[in-house]
Parts: structure tokens; C-alpha cells; sequence
């Protein structure tokens, strides 16, 4: 292949997928079945991928060799030479289709993820824009049939959100916003401006994958939890019990609290399922700084302290500061109508910079 992919590793992909494929035939244990069923739901794609480009590699070679043939008659070279003329025309986007499939994949990336919006700079405005971007989240995910189940929230003052937190439940959650984390930043008149000034204010967003039990195992004496009355807007009481839970992970320092539900049992697991993302979300950060010490990705950093898009209501325009995309549909931005552009876009961006390292590792 042109592109330097072995023809060995095609072999062994679609050798682990027929192995898997018969393990489940064999009606295995639960765990086996599950773990191998997304295995072979990960698998598919690359697999039909390379039988695909595969066929056309065998219509090409059939149709050289029968005009290659002295002997061959005049008809049925015709036709191999129309098959030829097909075949190579298909080649090249199948092949590309083959490399996307065979890049590396994020384990992470079929998963659910946590959302968390903090109001930044701006004050009130902040809250408000941070309020805005929860709903342009909740739409996108309504849209594609994932569950959002608020977590934590603090209410800014004028409306929106000082925080919240929200799970996403879904397939491929994870890998589709994992590129929404960083800075968001507005630039807009606020209602209570007399003047007509723009402001600009903050927010930030951060995406984590959902951590499975696997992934991290806590040890009852990091963690010191406190059971407390949860609060209201304003710091009124929005029950009589304690039903909040605040969950603080020792060795890391790492705090959450949640209060949304009136049942503290509720509340335990649904902190303990945060704090497990965070300390997940933590490793994974650090083995990606010690694997890439050297160099940051453009699209991928997950830095949160970076600028990533600016949204300007005036000039009805959102740009992503990353790839250099501007959409003038801010109005169908915020309804979370055209996030997918936004996300597509991105993908795109990090398909073309890993097959770029894949260049230049060859």
C-alpha cells in the first residue's frame, strides 16, 4: 500500500476479529460477552474498511492480468479494462477511508462524559453565557438521543450559572466533545448596558470521559465525605435535610459536591462517579504530558486554560481560534444546531495531524 501500512497488520486485525466474532458465537460468560461485543463493534468499521479496499485490489489485479494476456480476446479485454478504469477511480477514497479506520483510537472515545461550565471573567455576564452554553449542549445532545443528567449547579445572581456539571450518557459522548474543552469567550452588549458597550466575558468548559470501576479503584481512607443541608440560590435551604454530599480525595486534593437530589444516597453515587472521571481524567492528562513532553497538539491539548472559540453576538459569528474556522450561524450555534459543523471540523483537524505524525514516524 502506498501509504505504508503493512499488509501483516491488515491480517491480524481481520484475524483478531474473526477470534472474537467466535467467542461470542460460543455464548461466554457476561463479562467476555460484553467486553467482546465492543470489541467487535470498535472492529466493524476497520474491518469492512480494509475488505472493501481489499476487493477492489483483487478487481485491479484480475483485470491487469487478463490484459497482460496475448491470448486474451478482444471482449473480454474491453471489459477488464472498464473494470480497471473503475476500480482505480474507487481506489484512492478507499484507501483514505483505510487509513482514517487503522489511526489510533481513544479507548475513552465510546464513552459518556462529564460536562463542567464555569463562569469565568465578566461577572454576571459570565454566569449568563455559562447558562448559554449549557443549553447549547443540552439541545446538541437532545438532538442525538444522549441523556443529560445535571450533576451539581451554583445559579449566578442575574440567571444563568456560576458552575454546573452535568453527565451525558451516550455512545461516542466522550469522543464527539472531548474538543469543546478550554476557554469560551463572548463578546456581546449585556441587557443591563445603557450605553450599547460590548463586553467581553468567560467561560470554561471542560469534558471528561465517564470512568468505569476498572479504571480507578478508591481506597476508603483517601476519602473524607461530609453530609451537609443543600443550598439554594441564594443560600436558602432547598430542603431540611442533609442530603448534600461533599466527597474530598486526600491524596489528590481533588473536591466535589453534589446536592441536586433530595436523597443522599443518590447524591453519594452520583460524587463518587465524579470524583472516579476526575481522577481518571488526571492520570490521563499526566500520561499524555510524559508521552508528549516535547510538543502539544493543536486540536487535542485539552488545555482549559486556552482560548478556544470566540461567540460575537454583534457580528452573528462564532470563530473555533484552533483550526481557524468561522461560521456566520451564531444564532443556530447557540440552539445547538450546527455544532456538528463545528465538530466535524474539528475531527477533521485531528485526523490530518495524526496522519501527518504517521508520515513522519514512517
Amino acid at each position: 500500500m502506498s501509504r505504508n501500512l503493512p499488509e501483516h497488520r491488515l491480517d491480524a486485525i481481520l484475524a483478531r476479529y474473526q477470534i472474537a466474532e467466535d467467542v461470542l458465537a460460543s455464548n461466554p460468560d457476561a463479562a467476555t460477552l460484553v467486553a467482546l461485543s465492543r470489541e467487535v463493534s470498535e472492529l466493524q468499521p476497520v474491518v469492512e474498511a480494509i475488505r472493501q479496499w481489499r476487493a477492489v485490489q483483487g478487481t485491479i489485479a484480475e483485470a491487469g492480468a487478463i490484459l497482460d494476456d496475448p491470448a486474451a480476446e478482444p471482449e473480454f479485454r474491453m471489459l477488464a479494462c472498464n473494470e480497471l478504469r473503475e476500480a482505480e477511480a474507487q481506489t484512492e477514497a478507499l484507501e483514505r477511508a483505510l487509513v482514517l479506520a487503522l489511526l489510533p483510537k481513544d479507548a475513552a472515545d465510546a464513552r459518556g462524559a462529564i460536562l463542567e461550565i464555569r463562569a469565568g471573567t465578566g461577572g454576571d455576564e459570565a454566569a449568563l453565557f455559562a447558562g448559554d452554553l449549557f443549553r447549547m449542549y443540552a439541545r446538541h445532545a437532545q438532538a442525538q438521543r444522549w441523556s443529560v443528567e445535571i450533576l451539581s449547579e451554583s445559579e449566578g445572581t442575574m440567571g444563568g450559572y456560576k458552575e454546573i456539571v452535568a453527565e451525558i450518557a451516550g455512545n461516542g459522548v466522550y469522543g464527539r466533545l472531548r474538543f469543546e474543552s478550554g476557554v469560551h469567550r463572548v463578546q456581546r452588549v449585556p441587557d443591563t448596558e445603557a450605553q450599547g458597550r460590548i463586553h467581553t466575558s468567560a467561560a470554561t468548559v471542560a469534558v471528561l470521559p465517564l470512568a468505569e470501576d476498572v479504571d480507578v479503584v478508591l481506597n476508603d481512607a483517601d476519602l473524607k465525605i461530609d453530609t451537609m443541608r443543600a443550598q439554594g440560590a441564594g443560600g436558602q435551604h432547598v430542603n431540611k435535610t442533609d442530603s448534600a454530599v461533599r466527597i474530598t480525595h486526600l491524596p489528590s486534593g481533588i473536591v466535589v459536591l453534589v446536592q441536586d437530589e433530595r436523597s443522599q444516597h443518590k447524591n453519594k453515587a452520583r460524587a463518587m462517579a465524579l470524583l472516579k472521571a476526575r481522577l481518571f481524567d488526571a492520570e490521563r492528562t499526566r500520561l499524555d504530558q510524559s508521552r508528549a513532553a516535547d510538543r502539544r497538539s493543536q486540536v487535542g491539548s485539552g488545555d482549559r486554560s486556552e482560548r478556544i472559540r470566540t461567540y460575537n453576538f454583534p457580528q452573528g459569528r462564532v470563530t473555533d481560534h484552533r483550526i481557524g474556522l468561522t461560521l456566520y450561524k451564531l444564532d443556530e450555534m447557540m440552539q445547538g444546531l450546527v455544532l456538528d459543523e463545528m465538530l466535524d471540523a474539528l475531527a477533521a483537524a485531528r485526523q490530518a495531524e495524526q496522519l501527518a505524525e504517521q508520515q513522519g514516524a514512517a
